[in-house]
């Protein structure tokens, strides 16, 4: 730290130790988060927080925690990985709306536990899914574009908007290789549908979830089990959409029927088909492009929620061309 440049502001905090534990985080473990983050210095005293350091730095401390005395003072619970991303999303723009984000609209009842847009992106994101009866989202991996999606899917189905959830795949090793595996074709392409499992029962529980699927409400399948369908009063989720072909994305977007909605989620920086075949989310956001009936959101880095360290090697991967056959 620069003391030259130094600067301090303090905050009064009425409630004292009642907002400042929560605050400060075990062992004070968020206040060290956000003196490593952003150069600066705070100090807990009685009922007043110091924050020392840089001008910007101070500032965007300060903002920070005031964000955060809000969320405390409305008795939601912080985590280190919300606190890490909320410094990331006003670092990157200050200008950001955080109380837009505390919208009722940024919402969703996911079944055991409310889901909430996190950032700006996935706010507009989840307006898409709520406007649109298909969406396209697309951004690196850790953004929420799989998980909103379920908790957008398990909504409508809670308020009888549809009648069921379809979520598919594509299954790109679904060829000579997993010909090897034991099992059924279902045993085979099971780990692919895993992923999907793991939200819905993340979201609902395992119980209600088994349910669900065990009824057929909620069904989990292989892209290559769409061909010849017609999906009426479904909430569609066709996830890792940037491992389809041009014919697969085209076979599944004309399944659509009468009451149902799509959300097509990928990340077009990891395409694992082979060389030589052009990917269907690809192709069809440029084709589609500018069709107003039809969502098209872009998550970013910003957006991740996963573990730190994602953000950072997703950023080092762009930052090393590692898209430079997008595509193919």
């Amino acid at each position: 730290m620069n003391a030259t440049k130094e600067t301090t502001s303090t905050l009064e905090i009425p409630e004292g130790k009642l907002i400042l534990s929560p605050l400060l985080g075990p062992q004070d473990s968020f206040r060290r988060l956000l003196e490593r983050r952003l150069d600066v210095k705070v100090s807990a005293r009685g009922r007043r927080l110091t924050i020392s350091g840089p001008p910007e730095d101070r500032a965007n401390a300060q903002r920070v925690i005031e964000e955060l005395i809000t969320r405390v003072r409305t008795g939601t619970t912080l985590f280190l990985h919300d606190i890490d991303h909320l410094i990331t999303m006003l670092g990157s723009d200050e200008h950001v709306d955080l109380n837009a984000l505390r919208a009722p609209s940024n919402r969703l009842d996911g079944g055991q536990a409310s889901v909430v847009a996190k950032s700006p992106n996935q706010a507009a994101y989840l307006a898409a899914m709520r406007d649109k009866d298909l969406v396209f989202a697309t951004g690196p991996a850790g953004t929420g574009k799989t998980y909103l999606a379920m908790a957008a899917a398990v909504t409508a189905l809670r308020n009888q908007e549809v009648e069921r959830i379809i979520l598919a795949r594509p299954a790109v090793e679904a060829g000579e290789r997993l010909g090897f595996l034991p099992g059924s074709l279902v045993d085979k392409v099971n780990p692919y549908l895993r992923p999907l499992h793991d939200a819905l029962f993340d979201l609902m529980g395992f119980e209600a979830a088994t349910k669900l699927i065990e009824s057929g409400v909620a069904e989990v399948a292989p892209l290559a089990f769409m061909r010849g369908r017609t999906l009426n009063r479904a909430f569609v989720i066709l996830d890792e959409a940037q491992n389809t072909t041009r014919e697969q994305m085209k076979m599944f977007l004309t399944r659509l029927g009468f009451g149902s909605r799509a959300i097509v989620t990928g990340d077009i920086t990891q395409i694992d088909l082979e060389r030589g075949q052009q990917s269907g989310l690809v192709h069809v956001l440029r084709i589609l492009d500018g069709i107003p009936e039809i969502g098209m959101v872009r998550l970013t880095p910003i957006d991740v929620v996963r573990h730190p360290l994602v953000r950072a090697i997703v950023r080092a991967y762009d930052a090393a061309g590692s898209g430079s056959d997008l595509g193919r």
